[in-house]
């Protein structure tokens, strides 16, 4: 039987090594630096933080009660007003169809120059207080709840009562918050847009 012949190994070509040697420094000298790209993205983010203006405590508070909410499973809306009159610092909407209202304070003189809290209570069924850390929570109404909030996020440190509505308001109120939330963020993409928006009224059959 024939001996099978050996098949030789390759023989390294110098010329080629020498030619994938030089290929990574040469792509390298020609490739953008992404290190530098991204410095140079943070460094317009901090500049445009610098630049807008500083938000308010309360809308500091709201961020963090909106990141909770969402976290909970509910759509928050800030700066949502429920009837003519009222306008509540966040509302949301739960996944059920239940209905919160979070009322931020950012200190005692706040709590004591609001006359209006108590007007949102027929409008949800659970209604909360948002405060600091700082904040003493014992001069807040025990029946309502409290969330202990920052900029960065927030807890539910009590748990109010259900206070239930009545069908026709909460449907009222839930098409309230969709076409709010529509027309809001339509408004964003095309602020021309909003002074065609037709003013929402609850109606007296709604509002019982």
């Amino acid at each position: 039987m024939p001996t099978p012949t050996a098949i030789p190994a390759a023989i390294p070509d110098a010329n080629a090594d020498g030619a994938r040697d030089s290929a990574p420094d040469s792509a390298l000298a020609a490739a953008p630096d992404a290190n530098a790209d991204a410095d140079a993205d943070r460094g317009a983010d901090r500049d445009a933080d610098r630049d807008a203006p500083a938000p308010s405590p309360g809308a500091l508070l709201a961020r963090g009660v909106c990141r909770l909410l969402i976290d909970e499973g509910f759509a928050p809306m800030t700066e949502w007003a429920p009837t003519r009159g009222l306008r509540c610092d966040v509302a949301a909407l739960g996944p059920k169809g239940e209905i919160w209202v979070v009322e931020c304070k950012s200190g005692l003189p706040d709590f004591r120059a609001d006359a209006k809290w108590q007007g949102y209570l027929p409008w949800c069924e659970r209604f909360f207080f948002a405060v600091d850390d700082a904040f003493p929570d014992q001069i807040l109404p025990q029946d309502h709840g409290l969330i202990r909030a920052d900029a960065y996020g927030a807890g539910i440190m009590r748990m109010p009562a259900v206070r239930p509505l009545a069908a026709a308001r909460r449907k009222a109120l839930i098409l309230r918050l969709a076409r709010g939330a529509a027309l809001r963020l339509r408004g964003m993409a095309d602020p021309g847009a909003r002074a065609f928006a037709a003013p929402q009224r609850v109606s007296p059959a709604d509002a019982n």
